[in-house]
C-alpha cells in the first residue's frame, strides 16, 4: 500500500519538480563550472582555483563542501606535509557528463558562435 502511494505521487508543487531538485544540487554560478573542470579527472584545490578565474577561495571551498555533501564529488586527503587534497567526481557526478556535454554544445551554438 505504501508503494502505491509513492507511485501515485504527482508533482503538485514546484519544489517536487525533478528539474528544481536537480538545479538545487548542481545549479548556481560556480557548481556547473567546478563539475566541468573535474570531468577529465582529479584536481587539487589550488588547481581548481587557478582554472576557474574569478572565484573567491571562500566561495570555492563552500561550493566544494556542498557538492561533496550532495555526493557529486569526493575529497581525498593525503597524509603529507604540506597536506594535499584532491577532488574527484563520484559515479553520481560522472553521470552528469551527458548533461554537461549538452549544455556545452548549446552554449557553443547559441552564445559563443552567435556572438
Amino acid at each position: 500500500m505504501l508503494a502505491e502511494k509513492i507511485i501515485e505521487k504527482k508533482y503538485d508543487q514546484a519544489c517536487d519538480c525533478p528539474i528544481t531538485a536537480a538545479i538545487g544540487i548542481v545549479g548556481g554560478k560556480w557548481k556547473p563550472v567546478i563539475i566541468w573542470v573535474l570531468m577529465p579527472g582529479s584536481k587539487r584545490f589550488g588547481e581548481l582555483h587557478k582554472t576557474i578565474p574569478g572565484i573567491a577561495l571562500k566561495v570555492l571551498s563552500r561550493q566544494l563542501k556542498e557538492l561533496e555533501a550532495d555526493g557529486i564529488i569526493s575529497r581525498k586527503v593525503f597524509a603529507e606535509v604540506p597536506p594535499r587534497v584532491e577532488y574527484t567526481l563520484t559515479e553520481k557526478g560522472r553521470s552528469l557528463q551527458a548533461v554537461m556535454d549538452l549544455l556545452a554544445d548549446w552554449g557553443r551554438v547559441n552564445i559563443v558562435e552567435s556572438s
